[in-house]
């Protein structure tokens, strides 16, 4: 008989209403939710009742602390992750971590120093980095001889705009005033902490690709590796815009990012070789079915061949947490480690200080 695996969950906003609670309950033989935590009393109340959980908690280091879960899902503001994950590995529980895993290096080193310290797993919530079509199209960039130029996009309208006609998600409005106080002194400290005295829409910048920009780059280095150097980074309308250029051996990439009121989702990542371009197409996530796709063009002889693939309707979610039973199961290393992580951190630092340069210039 499959062991099922039992979770408590941190953070019960919109990424555990719409994704995760649904898929875990969908993967029942596989996962059984055991555990809550919200600040949100009201929403911990009414969740609770509906997936009929009766651990609930309003502190996240209680949760790490039951000692029946064998997995911990932190889900919550990313202020709080290091501390979450860092008591979950402390109390032996494998962790499961939404993006941003943490937002400086220093938080990264403990949350490296308690997992190994403890023997137990940490998986960082990259859902685009398991998508079947990105895993496919990983396999034929290998193949190219030559990348003359690749491009990552990452061009979406707020995500409101999606969740408010597809999704009722719950929102109460019990959170203390000294809840959101901390919870902004904290990233004003954690953000200090990775770049430094810079100006504020810089800090916003930084925001970004914590955020949003970190799923591209993650992804970017897996197709096509780390770059050399930010050739030149600039941002405007106060951090929410960024573009960059990298360098790469013999070839450079464009990244660009932003977030406006279009109800659109235009997250790409192609790849242009002499007589190949490789596309990777994504759609919002918050609508699960809406299958990524692999777009390839070729010259044959005389023709242009242009094909799409749909590797599958299932979502990258859906695949993302089966991986993460094997890693839980069967000790299988996830690829997505924090010491992957820490990569994006590095890249992000050196896009920061590539702003700033410009800034000053």
């Amino acid at each position: 008989m499959m062991k099922k695996l039992k979770v408590g969950m941190i953070g019960l906003g919109e990424v555990a209403q719409i994704i995760h609670l649904p898929i875990l309950q969908a993967l029942s033989h596989k996962y059984e939710l055991s555990a809550f935590c919200d600040i949100s009393e009201s929403l911990l109340t009414k969740l609770g009742a509906k997936y009929q959980v009766n651990n609930l908690y309003t502190d996240a280091i209680e949760l790490t602390k039951q000692e029946d879960l064998d997995l911990v899902f932190v889900l919550n503001s990313d202020e709080y992750h290091t501390d979450c994950v860092v008591s979950a590995a402390e109390n032996k529980k494998h962790v499961f971590v939404e993006k941003p895993m943490c937002l400086n290096m220093e938080d990264a080193d403990k949350i490296i120093e308690a997992r190994n310290k403890n023997g137990i797993q940490v998986m960082v919530g990259y859902m685009r980095r398991f998508a079947p079509a990105f895993i496919q199209g990983v396999e034929e960039v290998k193949k190219l001889d030559k990348i003359n130029y690749a491009r990552v996009r990452d061009i979406i309208g707020q995500n409101h705009l999606f969740i408010e006609q597809s999704h009722d998600v719950l929102r109460f409005n019990d959170i203390s005033d000294e809840a959101t106080k901390d919870r902004a002194a904290r990233a004003k400290k954690m953000v200090h902490t990775a770049v430094g005295n810079v100006p504020n829409e810089i800090q916003s910048a930084y925001r970004l690709l914590c955020g949003l920009s970190s799923h591209d780059l993650s992804a970017m280095r897996e197709l096509i590796g780390f770059p050399i150097r930010v050739v030149s980074a600039t941002q405007w309308n106060g951090g929410s815009f960024l573009s960059a250029i990298f360098e790469y051996d013999g070839f450079c990439t464009t990244f660009e990012t932003g977030v406006d009121r279009l109800r659109r989702f235009d997250a790409h990542l192609e790849v242009y070789s002499d007589t190949k371009q490789i596309k990777i197409q994504y759609n919002t996530p918050y609508i699960r079915q809406l299958p990524t796709t692999l777009s390839i063009k070729e010259t044959v002889g005389e023709e242009l061949e242009e094909k799409i693939i749909r590797p599958t309707f299932k979502d990258a979610y859906t695949e993302e947490l089966e991986y993460l039973y094997d890693v839980v199961i069967h000790g299988k290393t996830p690829k997505t480690t924090p010491e992957d992580f820490k990569e994006d951190l590095k890249l992000f630092k050196m896009i920061v200080d590539e702003l700033v340069k410009t800034k000053n210039n």
